[in-house]
């Protein structure tokens, strides 16, 4: 999962209202909105001023001086009446906004200048090399996402660690409808709220994706936390991270994850969890599974 800092007091969701999420029509603006509100004055160089700010971050003229040019474009373009700006000026207003690389990227997609990458026809489908990878990490767990975060194939240890959402092997939806994922994942708001953010980074770059559109459309309508965590509209792709699990009869154990890229398969992702050498970690994940255990699922 993507790198999360772990905090020291716990990680509360956002407050909902229980409404039914709209799909925005105008994707663009409204990730536009959403960074310039979240982008303080300060974070660009400039003074607040005395008095209080009437608008949440960033105002569109400081933006538009920003990113040189004129106001009235840059309205145009929250608003969705400019459908077609140049690369210069999505490049010019990502850097007035200090957008991280990710947010660039999904930005510069969203105004459709980056070609939209396709999924794989056969993206649900591991290569046989890559299944043999899996099963050569004993003492980790590893296994490969689609862009749709749906499990196509798991080690033993990944098995062990996911057998408590047996019946469900879509992460979005163990996370975010499996009332369990609380319990045994020690961190669940850090890793829910990440989890969310690269799905929607998933989305940009798969826009075609039937099985990341069908996903958000369910989770939108069946969790309210996912509604909650989709419209803070925020990107964010899947690098390193720690998480913590806890789980019967094994306790808690501490994983490094770190995830590749499967280049022959666009969109797929390998992602694996090791714990520290020696540790009381490393001796639960042997715990897990038994030498004549071991081996690979593959779920599709």
């Amino acid at each position: 999962m993507p790198a999360r800092p772990v905090p020291t007091s716990p990680t509360r969701l956002p407050q909902l209202t229980g409404r039914k999420m709209q799909q925005p029509q105008n994707e663009l603006g409204a990730f536009l909105r959403a960074n310039r509100a979240r982008t303080e004055p300060s974070d660009v160089g400039l003074l607040a001023g005395g008095g209080s700010r009437r608008v949440k971050g960033l105002r569109r003229e400081e933006v538009a001086v920003l990113a040189g040019v004129s106001v009235d474009y840059y309205a145009r373009l929250e608003q969705g009446r400019e459908r077609h700006p140049s690369p210069q000026v999505v490049d010019a207003v990502g850097r007035a906004m200090h957008l991280t690389p990710d947010a660039r990227t999904h930005l510069f997609r969203l105004a459709g200048l980056h070609p939209a990458l396709t999924s794989a026809a056969d993206r649900d489908s591991v290569h046989p090399s890559l299944l043999h990878l899996l099963d050569a990490f004993p003492a980790a767990a590893a296994y490969v996402l689609s862009p749709a975060f749906d499990v196509l194939a798991k080690n033993a240890v990944a098995t062990a660690l996911l057998a408590p959402f047996e019946g469900t092997s879509n992460m979005v939806r163990v996370l975010l409808q499996r009332p369990r994922a609380r319990e045994v994942f020690v961190e669940w708001p850090v890793v829910a709220r990440a989890t969310v953010h690269a799905l929607r980074l998933h989305a940009g770059r798969f826009p075609d994706d039937s099985g990341i559109s069908g996903l958000v459309a369910e989770m939108s309508q069946e969790s309210p936390d996912f509604r909650g965590l989709w419209q803070e509209n925020e990107v964010e792709s899947m690098t390193r991270a720690y998480k913590v699990f806890v789980l019967p009869g094994a306790g808690r154990i501490e994983l490094t994850y770190q995830t590749f890229d499967v280049h022959d398969a666009p969109g797929q992702q390998l992602l694996v969890g090791v714990p520290e050498p020696g540790s009381a970690s490393a001796a639960a994940v042997t715990s897990l599974v038994a030498p004549a255990e071991r081996g690979v699922t593959t779920i599709v």
